[in-house]
Formats: C-alpha cells, sequence, structure tokens
C-alpha cells in the first residue's frame, strides 16, 4: 500500500511540474523565425510582424480538418485583419505543383477580403522554432507582445476562437 501512494504522490507530481513547464512555455517570450515569399511573390518575415498578433496555421492541401480550419481562419481574417492581426498559412505539401493547384483554387475561388498570405515550405528561407510538425493542421497564436499563447496540434477548438478574439482586445 505504501509503494502505490508513493507512486501515486510521484504520478500526480510530475503532472503538476509538466502543467507548470507547458503553461511558461506558453508565456515566454516567443523565439520563432518565418522568412520566405508567399504565392503572390510578397515576402513573409514574421520579424516585420512585431507588435501584431500572428495565427500561423501549417496544413496540407489535402487534409480535410485543414479544410475546415482555413474556411473558418479565411472568416475569422476577413472579419478582423483591420486589427492589428494577421494570418499566415505555411503549406508543408512536398510538391510545389500541389501548392501551384491549391493557391489556383484559392484565387479563382475564395473572394479577395478573404485571402490571407500563404507560403510553401519549399520557399521558405528559414523555418525555425516551432518544432516537428507531426499533425495537420497545427497552429500558433503569438500575441502582439510576442509571447506565443497557443501551440493547437489538429483543429482549432472553441477555446481557441475565444483565446484569439481575447488577444486582438487587449
Amino acid at each position: 500500500m505504501r509503494k502505490l501512494t508513493i507512486f501515486l504522490s510521484m504520478f500526480f507530481l510530475s503532472i503538476v511540474f509538466s502543467s507548470n513547464t507547458i503553461a511558461q512555455q506558453l508565456h515566454t517570450p516567443a523565439q520563432f523565425e518565418l522568412i520566405g515569399s508567399g504565392y503572390s511573390g510578397k515576402k513573409i518575415d514574421l520579424r516585420e510582424l512585431k507588435g501584431k498578433t500572428i495565427l500561423i496555421s501549417f496544413y496540407s492541401a489535402g487534409c480535410a480538418v485543414c479544410a475546415r480550419d482555413l474556411k473558418l481562419m479565411r472568416e475569422f481574417y476577413r472579419d478582423n485583419n483591420h486589427k492589428n492581426f494577421v494570418l499566415i498559412g505555411v503549406n508543408l505539401d512536398k510538391t510545389k505543383p500541389e501548392f501551384d493547384l491549391y493557391t489556383q483554387i484559392v484565387s479563382a475561388s475564395i473572394p479577395k477580403n478573404q485571402q490571407f498570405p500563404l507560403m510553401w515550405r519549399g520557399n521558405a528561407e528559414s523555418i525555425k522554432g516551432f518544432g516537428t510538425l507531426s499533425t495537420d493542421p497545427t497552429h500558433f497564436l503569438i500575441h502582439a507582445d510576442g509571447n506565443l499563447s497557443l501551440k493547437r496540434e489538429g483543429t482549432l477548438k472553441a477555446e481557441d476562437w475565444d483565446n484569439l478574439w481575447e488577444s486582438l482586445h487587449l
């Protein structure tokens, strides 16, 4: 019985300390680097976006979950891009022709006011600090103060949208 008590105590302590580590990671200044060219040829550089709330989403064109999130993100972008908010999509497809086909579809079917910068990972000069991206999509929300407030692997949840909305009204 004593061994079980010690084991459970250690288990709960490890949960508490790992939760604190995660919380600390989300509230330390973000050290991300993203530099490259968008599909329109315009340069994308996070260093030039200091002071803005930035949502960066890594996605693949054929991913159904990504398509759902991208639709919601386009609507959010349309309604909030004038509020010091930037949205960047980084395509993880393996070949540039896949990305080019996707951007042609976006250009032809999505209203201009919902089109945000998209970049193919192969056009990036530098992508650093985002860690291993093992889930489509993976989203990062960086507040205007430079702190990372969200890393979501998979679809954005209701509380993520609340977090994003609140970050624009601080």
